[in-house]
């Protein structure tokens, strides 16, 4: 048994049954731990409900895994990249605008099932050359800084305790060891949230009052619930849609860049088996399911990937063991009353670096996929995304108004750059970009904070397993010849 202890975060383990039952819980409950603080801070940020979140969270993540086959080491936690059509269409988390801005993000889930269907038909490189990083960076620079104004307004609220969590979060990232550096965000909530707790900046009567066990479902606050009601507005159900569908674009890109991580963590090709089209499929139902119950877009998560890189623990049944403490997790409306109570300030710094680095991940697509600027189609390509999605955010309605018959459609600037530029790689002659779907890139479009492994520590770590993968390929040749 000290034997098998020294195999965690020294050898490769894709068996955790021979660790035993209490290092198993362990591990699941440090791969709750890693995603728990960018999941719960997507909901607090947009109005979304906590409980339902790390509901569909660990709903998700099952799902994912029974279409992956049980293959893919994968977490499913809030995603980022839809904060901006979240705000788009309800910018102070209206409960009753909510649930629209749900719809549209359902919507963008299903993109996910025609992409994989896609490569399913046509294959990867013939599909992606229409998604190439001349298109996705520069609208993950412009979803980054298009949230900027929000982060900033929330700082001002009080910028001593915002500068706390900016600081704590610097310092995790840079320094951090260990798990400490694979959960920066989180520990800049805690320790932000401590200082203004004893400055007595934080009013703790709604955790009191809030019940210890309770349902993590409020029909009202679903999609159901606003078609239940038989009073929808059609024009704004249109614009959702039409505003959050784009950001699919960007983050089936991110997905992409997420699967490609996991493999060359774990040292398994799982964009070849279980394949794309099946991690696909399972993040685009799971975002589907997730936003039609109320709750945040899902998207594999990085943190995760830090945790399997950290462990060397890369049993998918750790992760699934993970989802089913979220889902218990969700039934806790006096800990979900904890989160809603953090102060403004704290999400105010936490978001400062949060979006920023959603704008600095789509600059690093651009240059790690080297991005040929001295050709005019993708000088243009570029240009007009980040101008159109800017641009349009700050006019004076922060929209292109379009009477349609009976109704009136709302496209967001994110919206308009992203299909303008997307339209224009497509007609635009020149392209070049090839998308090698056979071998596992760890450069990818990951919009969470990036953690755990750099770039060239994770190519060199991939370089070494595929040298290791030859040198046992030509060992058993030599035997077969030998026998």
């Amino acid at each position: 048994m000290e034997n098998k202890k020294a195999v965690i975060g020294e050898q490769p383990v894709y068996d955790a049954k021979e660790l035993g039952a209490g290092r198993v819980a362990v591990l699941g409950i440090q791969h709750m731990f890693a995603m728990f603080g960018s999941t719960v801070l997507v909901p607090v940020l947009t109005g979304l409900p906590v409980s339902t979140t790390l509901l569909f969270a660990g709903l998700g993540t099952l799902l994912f895994h029974f279409l992956t086959k049980k293959k893919v080491p994968a977490f499913l936690g809030s995603s980022f990249a839809f904060l901006a059509g979240y705000f788009a269409i309800a910018p102070h988390g209206e409960p009753e605008l909510l649930p629209y801005a749900c719809f549209g993000v359902a919507m963008a889930g299903l993109m996910y099932l025609v992409l994989a269907g896609l490569f399913k038909a046509f294959g990867a490189n013939r599909v992606m050359k229409y998604f190439p990083p001349v298109v996705t960076g520069p609208i993950i620079i412009a979803i980054g800084l298009n949230l900027s104004v929000s982060a900033i307004n929330n700082c001002q609220t009080d910028w001593f305790i915002a500068l706390i969590a900016i600081l704590i979060i610097i310092f995790c990232n840079i320094w951090g060891k260990g798990m400490i550096k694979i959960i920066p965000i989180l520990m800049g909530v805690i320790g932000s949230y401590l200082v203004a707790a004893i400055q007595g900046k934080v009013d703790f009567t709604p955790v009191a009052q809030a019940s210890w066990i309770g349902l993590p479902l409020d029909m009202n606050r679903t999609v159901f619930g606003l078609f239940g009601n038989g009073n929808v507005d059609t024009a704004l159900l249109l614009t959702a849609v039409i505003t959050i569908l784009p950001i699919s674009f960007a983050t089936m890109m991110e997905h992409i860049g997420d699967i490609s991580a996991i493999s060359s963590t774990v040292g398994r090709n799982f964009i070849q088996d279980p394949g794309l089209h099946r991690t696909l499929m399972g993040d685009g139902l799971a975002t589907t399911v997730a936003s039609l119950f109320g709750a945040p877009a899902n998207t594999t998560y990085g943190e995760n990937t830090g945790v399997l890189t950290l462990t060397k623990v890369y049993d998918p049944f750790v992760i699934r063991l993970a989802a089913g403490f979220a889902i218990l997790m969700s039934f806790c409306p006096k800990f979900a009353m904890l989160i809603q109570v953090m102060p403004q300030a704290t999400l105010g710094g936490i978001s400062l670096v949060l979006y920023g680095m959603i704008s600095a991940v789509g600059v690093r697509n651009v240059v790690e996929t080297k991005v040929d600027f001295s050709k005019s189609r993708n000088v243009i390509i570029a240009a007009l995304i980040l101008v159109l999605s800017i641009g349009i955010n700050y006019t004076e309605v922060g929209a292109i108004v379009i009477p349609a018959g009976g109704i009136t459609i709302s496209l967001s600037g994110l919206a308009v750059g992203s299909l303008v530029g997307i339209l224009l790689n497509a007609i635009l002659p020149g392209k070049d970009y090839r998308f090698a779907s056979d071998q596992p890139n760890p450069t990818g479009v990951d919009l969470q904070i990036q953690q755990g492994e750099t770039l060239t520590e994770q190519m060199e770590r991939v370089e070494k397993s595929q040298r290791l993968a030859r040198e046992r390929a030509e060992r058993q040749v030599e035997r077969d010849r030998e026998e």
